[in-house]
């Protein structure tokens, strides 16, 4: 019985590799250059006409990397030809991360249930090492959204906001910069899920109530250091805010 994989077989299975793209030749040369350390944050990148003849391509070539940069959240760029003008190097992975996820989501690449799930996961951690770590001073934000969710008249556009900085803010307490990312990718990425339950509850003015209370719950286990009760009131919380989802199955909840 002959080899599968030579002969015509062998050639078959192999097709010719096809040319990189200029414009992932030129990433290639800015991820080295940052892995080595010579590209830091707040650096410059040279201009488009000047790194086009630094690495021998087009400017159309520079110009799609930079955009692909920009959409990672590792560039941004000023237009213009002032001292100003070009693109800086910058860190914020929570929008290209918030942007992968919300795409994939809508295309139902990842369940909502799978997001929330994996939501739960960050922010129990963060949950947990904020009540065993946080400095008084560090729970200054979250106690600031909290009474701001209190003022009588507050907009549901404004509660969603603050809800959402509420929920950053429990995974900055981790002291764990990858997990402010995920958590903020995530909290953006299943923002519209959330805002709709809250806007389908029978009662909004009831339902912001009760899911600012849940905040303060969650804000008064963290102060009084009990990682285990801070638990117990996220899971109540994000089973109130997402009322359709079983946390536990990754699955939609039984009727």
């Amino acid at each position: 019985m002959g080899n599968a994989t030579s002969g015509g077989g062998e050639r078959a299975a192999w097709r010719p590799v096809q040319r990189t793209r200029t414009f992932e030749a030129v990433l290639d040369r800015i991820d080295e250059r940052i892995a080595s350390g010579e590209l830091r944050v707040g650096d410059r990148l040279p201009g488009e006409r000047q790194l086009a003849a630094l690495l021998g391509v087009s400017r159309p070539s520079v110009r799609e990397a930079m955009r692909v940069l920009e959409a990672r959240g590792v560039l941004t760029a000023q237009t213009g030809s002032g001292p100003e003008a070009g693109a800086t190097l910058v860190a914020d992975p929570g929008r290209a991360l918030s942007g992968l996820v919300g795409t994939h989501l809508g295309l139902s690449a990842f369940a909502l249930a799978d997001v929330v799930e994996a939501r739960w996961a960050i922010e129990r951690l963060a949950v947990e090492n904020a009540a065993r770590h946080a400095a008084e001073e560090d729970l200054a934000p979250l106690r600031e959204a909290v009474a701001r969710m209190r003022e009588p008249g507050l907009e549901l556009s404004a509660f969603h906001a603050l809800d959402t900085a509420f929920h950053v803010g429990l995974a900055r307490l981790s002291g764990n910069p990858l997990l402010v990312a995920f958590m903020t990718a995530i909290r953006e990425s299943v923002h519209r899920y959330a805002a709709r339950a809250v806007e389908e509850m029978a009662d909004t003015a009831d339902g912001v109530r009760a899911l600012t209370a849940d905040h303060e719950r969650i804000l008064a286990a963290i102060e009084e250091g009990d990682a285990e009760c801070a638990v117990a009131a996220l899971d109540t919380h994000l089973k109130r805010a997402y009322p359709g989802v079983d946390r536990g199955t990754g699955s939609p909840a039984p009727e």
